[in-house]
């Protein structure tokens, strides 16, 4: 009903940068929060992240200044733009969206499949 599709990831070495897309396609009403999570191998998932419909944004400590997040409702994408990119960075990253898709349902949250970033030292 709804597809995350995210892309950009890739290999770069530590210092450089990347810019990670989510696009939402489907039977798509309105998107409310959106965000962009990590997991690292033998790690937890963890957020990296957010940005409400109107454009309120938050981090995690880690990423705070070295990334931004945004996003494009004409066209149903978010982004991430990450520079500085350090080796601990890597990890494969996923979006999700909360999605309304139906007049009088409610929002669900939905995930991409997720992309790979892997920054080299």
């Amino acid at each position: 009903q709804v597809q995350l599709v995210e892309s950009g990831g890739g290999l770069v070495q530590a210092g450089g940068s990347l810019r990670l897309s989510c696009a939402a396609s489907g039977s798509i009403i309105h998107i409310n929060a959106m965000g962009w999570y990590r997991q690292a191998p033998g790690k937890q998932r963890e957020l990296v992240a957010t940005i409400t419909s109107g454009g309120s944004t938050n981090y995690a400590d880690s990423v705070t200044g070295r990334f931004t997040i945004s996003r494009d409702d004409a066209k149903n994408t978010m982004y991430l733009q990450m520079n500085s990119l350090r080796p601990e960075d890597t990890a494969v990253y996923y979006c999700k969206a909360a999605v309304l898709t139906s007049p009088f349902g409610r929002y669900n949250d939905y995930w991409g499949q997720g992309t790979q970033v892997t920054v080299s030292s």
